[in-house]
């Protein structure tokens, strides 16, 4: 398609948006009594207007039935998150019994660890990708502590090449082929944070696997985002947030994936509770743990309903609309948002650089040349929210459910003028 740079286009995309109708079941922020253009989904998805109701039906059965509640409300506390498990199953390309929801993200991806870094004296490394996310960092280097190594001598990066902006999947291979029979776990980022780049999951895992490493991905900002097929890439485990594309309030619950090889066996290494005992066995508070036959064999504790009441409100929409549908409009807004960007970019004289490679989901890196905060600052004040990361890089990621394109052309304007005022 040809785009162009006017409202009216940008208008006329917004009419033949069949998931434009979407963006009235959320709640915007205003600045200055003005919807804001939202660009940190990434970040924190928009609140679903349906999330109140799904809340507000846990208080009033808390309210009318007490502990009963348990089992006698509409939606029974002690199974709430199994409502969960098949609209994720299909976002995720799971499995719904490989799929559960627990904890939060990095409680989750330390939980699987115990699982799936078994270090030998021989098969102790762990790989990673070049300044993965802080707690991805800090997860990594206190597990290979807890096991007594070093983590500079355990845990192997795999670096940008000088002057790329970018890492290539070749470069990830040759690293696992490098590190070979002394490799245990191979655990990235599936979409990197800062530069919004996707890897190539399914070469990456085949490849980890293929020298006998166990394979897990942090998809933080893959799920919801982009198009997932966990168990057929044969992917060990992976986990995810669920306040980003999916929209489920923040510091909300995390979804965990564990592939079906590993269900329904006692051999397991877990840290073990009593919410992943045999549900119907549960309550006879037998002291052998017997491990539920899917992903729930994983779960400490009993499910925090209040909190996963907006994570199904939103998990509804999803199924709904389907990541089909979600994926179509995600990559016509974004390439719109990249033709708009080069155009303002050249207007200004080329003030900015997007660094995002062509694999990427929802998100645009745009590095400034010449600018500093103060722009951030301008953007902000005039109406849009978008995240910036240091030194001079912002983070645009235009949500498919809740952004319009006409917010794009919008934004555009409000740069150029923004860059001009700088």
């Amino acid at each position: 398609m040809s785009f162009q740079n006017t409202l009216e286009f940008a208008q006329k995309l917004d009419n033949e948006d069949s998931l434009g109708k979407y963006r009235d079941e959320f709640h915007f922020p205003k600045i200055e009594g003005k919807q804001v253009i939202y660009f940190t989904g990434n970040s924190l998805g928009l609140q679903p207007k349906s999330a109140q109701r799904f809340v507000n039906d846990i208080m009033t059965d808390w309210k009318d039935l007490a502990v009963e509640g348990h089992f006698h409300s509409d939606k029974p506390w002690w199974d709430y998150h199994e409502r969960l498990a098949e609209p994720l199953a299909k976002i995720v390309g799971a499995k719904p019994s490989e799929v559960t929801v627990m904890n939060t993200l990095s409680v989750n991806l330390h939980l699987l660890m115990v699982s799936f870094y078994k270090p030998t004296e021989k098969r102790f490394k762990i790989l990673c990708e070049e300044k993965a996310f802080p707690s991805d960092q800090y997860m990594l280097n206190s597990q290979v502590k807890f096991h007594g190594l070093d983590p500079d001598e355990a845990i192997v990066t795999v670096n940008k090449r000088a002057g790329e902006n970018f890492w290539r999947t070749e470069d990830v291979i040759a690293k696992i082929k490098e590190v070979g029979d002394e490799l245990a776990l191979v655990l990235i980022g599936g979409v990197n944070y800062y530069n919004g780049q996707v890897f190539d999951m399914e070469t990456i895992t085949k490849a980890g696997k293929q020298i006998g490493a166990n394979v897990g991905w942090d998809l933080a900002h893959g799920a919801g985002n982009i198009e997932l097929k966990l168990h057929e890439w044969d992917v060990d485990f992976a986990a995810w947030c669920s306040y980003k594309y999916m929209n489920s309030g923040p510091g909300n619950a995390s979804g965990v994936f564990i592939n079906e090889r590993y269900l329904n066996r006692k051999d397991i290494t877990r840290f073990e509770g009593w919410w992943g005992t045999k549900k119907e066995n549960r309550f006879l508070m037998k002291p052998e743990f017997e491990p539920m036959e899917n992903a729930d064999a994983w779960q400490i504790s009993n499910a925090p309903v209040l909190a996963l009441a907006p994570y199904l409100a939103s998990l509804e929409m999803f199924e709904e609309v389907g990541m089909d549908a979600i994926i179509a409009k995600r990559n016509k807004i974004v390439a719109y948002l990249e033709f708009v960007l080069h155009e303002i970019d050249d207007e200004v004289d080329d003030s900015f650089e997007i660094i995002t490679p062509q694999d990427r989901g929802c998100q645009l890196s745009v590095f400034l040349h010449g600018q500093g905060r103060s722009l951030f600052d301008y953007l902000m004040k005039n109406g849009v929210i978008t995240d910036w990361r240091e030194p001079n890089v912002i983070r645009l990621a235009p949500a498919p459910l809740y952004c319009s394109y006409e917010d794009m052309y919008r934004f555009g304007q409000i740069l150029k003028k923004g860059i001009l005022a700088n």
